[in-house]
């Protein structure tokens, strides 16, 4: 009987019990908005600011509904305006060209490399032919290119960065978190990000301006001098009558949830990397399997993982998802011409202009994408390497080697 799993892929970690009574003590008090204070309070969504700016080692922070939303108002507040074009990878998930249509813009997507990051030779091309002078960097599935070679190209070709970290929460180039190497970056509180809130993000930047019209822009009522990670309201004063507000305030169950999640999170990358590696370990010598290079320079959060596998066309490649869906393994492609649930190609945002990306279409065509829960142990994910290497080695038949099976289910 062959090896299967028999572990959930969208499970998460409970919520900490520290962020239960955080939360509860919220609702008990009924005061959910973050303006609604009684005198002497400072409310949690203002604590969670001020925690997570020193985090990041950034002067600001806004705490927001979601990290789509802080993507759109961090255009928004640098001041993208309606038509104007806004670079990002080819290779992204649809809420960053989402949020640069909500913004008014026009995304200008950009190669990627078979290390699933920006092509920046191709990225300076756009930007020359584009005259875009925003690039909304997406740090995909949590693979971050070379930064020092991507802020001085920025720097050359004068254009701005804006970094989705969505992905990268807790991960660093160098000795540099992600997300401090822009005018800007935006990270996502969402179910399956490494804090989860259910729904939920965060802006932070040193700039005064862009994080003045941001809190504006968030729906602040007025109410900025209630924030401490914000600038001066000499700031404020400049930029609140001309700033609309699109409401996205995060509230302080929200933020209560998310206090304690953020203290710990440092353990939770350790724990991501270990698993990602259980895995890699497996796939990385299989035949035939791809995985992108991770530079020395790159501490990442292992999440998600993703590998390619260029031999299989499109009918071994759905065999394989279908077979390792079989023995209990979630796996989606994205070379898939249709959406399914959150993995979309590009081709299928029919809102943007139509684009040709060939060398982003050759990778995606043999891209597979697997999450790895923290509700799964590191033998969990030995177990599941195992399973996707022998369902790789069945698909090319008795002379390519196989892993192992065994005559038992995996325990759980």
């Amino acid at each position: 009987m062959p090896l299967r799993f028999q572990g959930n892929f969208t499970q998460q970690l409970p919520i900490p019990e520290a962020a239960i009574e955080r939360a509860v003590a919220v609702m008990r008090s009924g005061r959910l908005h973050r303006y609604n204070v009684v005198d002497g309070e400072v409310p949690e969504t203002v604590q969670l600011e001020r925690e997570f700016a020193a985090y990041m080692g950034a002067r600001f922070c806004l705490a927001c509904t979601s990290g789509g939303y802080a993507l759109q108002t961090a255009l928004r507040a640098w001041g993208v305006s309606h038509g104007e074009p806004v670079l990002t990878n080819g290779f992204t998930l649809s809420p960053v060209p989402g949020a640069i249509a909500a913004a008014g813009g026009e995304s200008v997507l950009v190669e990627i490399t078979d290390d699933l990051v920006i092509d920046i030779d191709d990225l300076a091309r756009k930007a020359r032919c584009s005259q875009a002078r925003v690039l909304m960097l997406s740090h995909m599935r949590g693979h971050i290119v070379d930064m020092g070679a991507l802020m001085d190209a920025a720097e050359s070709l004068g254009i701005a960065v804006i970094e989705d970290c969505a992905h990268t929460m807790g991960a660093r180039w160098g000795n540099t978190k992600s997300g401090a190497h822009g005018v800007a970056a935006c990270f996502s509180a969402q179910t399956y990000k490494h804090i989860n809130s259910g729904e939920g993000g965060f802006i932070t930047s040193d700039d005064e301006e862009l994080m003045a019209r941001a809190t504006i822009l968030s729906g602040s009522y007025m109410l900025y001098g209630r924030h401490e990670a914000v600038p001066s309201d000499e700031v404020f004063e400049r930029v609140r009558l001309d700033t609309p507000n699109c409401s996205g305030r995060m509230d302080n169950l929200r933020a209560a949830i998310l206090r304690p999640q953020l203290a710990d999170l440092d353990g939770l990358v350790h724990a991501w990397n270990e698993r990602y590696r259980a895995i890699e370990a497996i796939l990385r010598p299989a035949p035939g399997v791809h995985l992108p290079e991770r530079p020395d320079a790159e501490m990442y959060v292992g999440s998600s993982i993703q590998f390619m596998v260029p031999d299989l066309d499109e009918a071994g490649i759905r065999k394989l998802v279908a077979e390792c869906l079989a023995r209990g393994v979630d796996l989606k492609w994205f070379g898939d011409a249709e959406p399914v649930a959150y993995t979309s190609r590009y081709d299928s945002w029919r809102y943007l202009e139509q684009q040709s990306l060939p060398e982003t279409d050759r990778i995606l065509a043999s891209l597979l994408d697997m999450r790895i829960p923290l509700t799964f142990s590191v033998e969990d994910c030995r177990v599941i390497g195992r399973i996707i290497a022998d369902c790789l080695a069945a698909l090319r038949g008795p002379a390519a080697p196989a892993e192992a099976s065994s005559a038992a289910t995996a325990p759980r």
